[in-house]
């Protein structure tokens, strides 16, 4: 193999007219190696014979076990990153992401543009179904405006009460209540729109209630436009892709399905040590760092609702329409300042458990 500089060298002895002979006496190869290299006419490149072994390559049948697993669905580099450095992987994520890539190519996202809001001003909110069936599994996901913090809590129904539960829930964890909440064309919110003018909505009589109760204004996304509360769109995505697939996938190795008490257990956590304390790609500043922020700007929590005493009341002629939500709700204690969203969740069995049991699986899926 010759060098860059000996073929600049050959190339320049033929143009002046030197025969064979002489180039490879002026430039010390061999005759035949200089017809070679004019009969190329390209410069000489190097070929490793023998491809060196990457600080990857013990754990890429690992990483498409954990893919394989996960179909349809797909686990982020930035998740399997995490797996595979506890288990002694020292490499970069670009190496990473080079391997995965030739497991399913990867798709540029389509631009999208977001509106920001003032600290304080919105709350998106939406259900995100994850398994149907006689075992249902859903999960509540809220998202604040400005800060990007979320809160989560998985459940086996959307009922009303259900929804109004989580909602006590996320305002005890945020620490607050903002003044607008949007949503999509839930019916436990909005049973028709329009009904009464452009506007004018007929609205579930007891979630309307709740929300007078608390002080926020129901909004509600313009009809087939669900990129209008795009914030929490995007971090339903997110919750599904970096939570939800590589748990499941996990539980189904060992041959277990992921039930609503596991999922709560662990995602109370990852809120806290990720999804909230992550830098957000779009503020550049973490959730949890925003929240704290944002805080002060919510207004206080009022007391518990009760569905009995608001079915006894009537709601008459403000069941419809925006301007009874305006009505501030009647405070009567101060915010619940919750510096980690796990505090949130009650912890419905130890969690000593359910460490025990995920220990178990990663040594099996490891063996």
């Amino acid at each position: 193999m010759i060098t860059k500089e000996v073929f600049v060298e050959i190339e320049l002895l033929k143009k002046h007219g030197f025969s064979l002979r002489q180039i490879a006496k002026e430039v010390g190869c061999a005759v035949n190696t200089v017809r070679r290299q004019l009969a190329a006419g390209d410069m000489p490149k190097y070929v490793r014979k023998v491809k060196r072994p990457t600080k990857l390559a013990p754990y890429e049948a690992y990483l498409r076990a954990r893919q394989e697993s996960a179909r349809p669905l797909w686990i982020p580099a930035t998740v399997l990153l995490r797996e595979v450095a506890e288990r002694g992987y020292r490499g970069g994520q670009t190496q990473l992401c080079t391997f995965l890539r030739t497991l399913k190519p990867m798709q540029a996202a389509d631009p999208v543009v977001r509106f920001e809001t003032a600290p304080g001003e919105q709350l998106q909110v939406d259900w995100v179904e994850f398994r149907k069936g006689a075992n249902p599994l859903y999960a509540f996901c809220a998202t604040l405006g400005f800060s990007r913090a979320s809160y989560v809590e998985f459940v086996s129904d959307m009922k009303v009460q259900t929804l109004v539960a989580c909602h006590e829930r996320a305002f005890e964890a945020f620490g607050g209540v903002p003044k607008r909440v949007l949503y999509d064309n839930m019916k436990t919110v909005v049973l028709e729109r329009d009904s009464h003018g452009e506007g004018q909505h007929r609205y579930h009589a007891g979630f309307l209630d709740y929300a007078r109760h608390c002080g926020f204004v129901i909004k509600l996304c313009r009809p087939y436009r669900a990129k209008t509360k795009g914030k929490v769109e995007r971090f339903n995505g997110y919750l599904r892709r970096s939570f939800y697939v590589p748990l499941a996938s996990r539980l189904k190795q060992a041959g277990l399905q992921l039930d609503a008490v596991t999922a709560n257990i662990e995602v109370s956590r990852w809120l806290a040590e990720v999804a909230n304390d992550r830098v957000h790609g779009t503020t550049g500043v973490q959730p949890s760092t925003r929240l704290r922020q944002e805080r002060p700007y919510l207004q206080l929590i009022a007391a518990p609702w009760r569905a009995d005493i608001a079915a006894a009341r009537p709601l008459g002629a403000q069941a419809t329409g925006t301007a009874a939500l305006e009505v501030p709700a009647k405070l009567v204690r101060p915010a619940v300042v919750a510096e980690h969203m796990a505090q949130a969740l009650p912890m419905q069995h130890p969690l000593a458990v359910y460490e025990q049991l995920l220990s178990q699986i990663t040594q099996g899926a490891a063996a």
